[in-house]
């Protein structure tokens, strides 16, 4: 443990593991707690000169310890980032930032009133194919943007306690509103349960945005290849990022009038670099960056919020076989800017990451979303 180990992370199962390996790895980590013996061996393992500690209250009670990372189950956030947050902790929670909507603006006032850093787990947001698309479009090389498709497919993992739509949809939806820049004013969800009764295995949720732009999120875990991949058309250009390829790529296509027609302009695709860097790694540093110069999380939790609501219409508009659900902005957010670092985006330090979980500790997904019912909190 070095002398600059200040940070504690609650959970070491499937997700929680690999940010105890990333902090260890930056020198930070000072203790893990885990309830599971299980939890606490893979901890030793992994971290052996770290604290171990079965309940959180030692790490609390630890003046030491200024930072939690919490990887626990979704149904614990609010309880333990509360705790933390009144311990006078900063603290960065995995997504989803809760399960309920109220809990989740109650943290973001505790964390604000506190004047304590509130950050959320939403990975690819650190991605630097993302940042680099992000870059593209915010310089205007596509133009303005139309409509985004992202889909996010595979078959397995099937779980039995919530829908895909909560277990893979918050990392697209986070994405899209950070190229967009803007909310939403409706939702549509649609979806199907094949394996589970009244557990969504497959979901399409359409996003429409002012000016007519549009987006649609396509999950399954219930489909025969792996397919990541996130599309952007725009009036003069279009790209594409495949996570599963790695490729990031410009397409140089249009449609163009002439003569009052629609003539489709099929220009070559441009095979974009971007660095290699490993997406946890840059958000953990990211969360570090902010406890050291109190700047606002490129995701806080007005960002965690945000997602958090398009999850609660969407899954509204699914239990209504489709019905459109207006996007009603409660907390005024359109009026609080998508957060950035000062030079536009979080730092790559120069080499990509996924999602996965564990019971006080998995990959802090929400319990049963199903088709037919609202996650339980709700």
């Amino acid at each position: 443990m070095t002398q600059h180990a200040d940070i504690a992370v609650f959970g070491c199962g499937g997700w929680g593991k690999n940010i105890v390996r990333t902090v260890n790895r930056l020198g930070r980590l000072r203790a893990v707690v885990d309830p599971s013996e299980k939890g606490r061996a893979t901890a030793r393992e992994l971290a052996p000169d770290a604290q171990v500690h079965e309940s959180p209250d030692p790490v609390l009670n630890d003046p030491a310890i200024k930072g939690v990372m919490i990887a626990t189950p979704a149904e614990t956030h609010y309880a333990m980032a509360c705790a933390a947050i009144a311990a006078g902790k900063d603290v960065f929670v995995e997504k989803p930032l809760t399960i309920d909507v109220n809990d989740a603006v109650d943290l973001v006032n505790r964390a604000h009133d506190a004047q304590r850093i509130l950050m959320v787990g939403h990975l690819l947001e650190y991605h630097p194919a993302i940042l680099k698309l992000h870059e593209l479009i915010t310089a205007g090389e596509l133009g303005k943007v139309r409509y985004l498709i992202s889909n996010r497919l595979n078959l397995g993992k099937i779980r039995t306690e919530e829908n895909a739509l909560w277990s893979f949809a918050p990392h697209d939806i986070a994405v899209i509103l950070r190229l967009v820049g803007s909310l939403p004013f409706e939702v549509v969800a649609t979806g199907g349960c094949y394996v589970t009764p009244n557990i969504a295995d497959v979901t399409v949720t359409q996003l429409l945005f002012d000016n007519g732009m549009r987006s649609h999120i396509f999950v399954s875990w219930l489909h025969p290849f792996k397919e990541q991949k996130l599309v952007v058309v725009g009036s003069k250009k279009m790209a594409s990022f495949d996570d599963v390829a790695k490729e990031l790529i410009l397409y140089d296509q249009r449609v163009d009038w002439q003569q009052g027609q629609p003539i489709p302009v099929k220009g070559e695709g441009v095979k974009v670099e971007y660095p290699q860097d490993e997406p946890l790694r840059l958000e953990c540093e990211h969360f570090l960056q902010c406890m050291a110069t109190r700047e606002t999380p490129c995701t806080d939790g007005t960002n965690g919020l945000r997602v958090l609501q398009i999850l609660h219409a969407a899954q509204r508009s699914l239990m209504t076989n489709g019905q459109p659900v207006p996007f009603t902005d409660r907390w005024n957010l359109s009026d609080r800017p998508f957060q950035q670092r000062a030079n536009g985006a979080p730092k790559t330090s120069g080499n990509g990451a996924a999602n996965g979980g564990h019971g006080l500790m998995h990959d802090g997904r929400p319990p049963a979303a199903a088709a037919g019912a609202q996650p339980s909190g709700t």
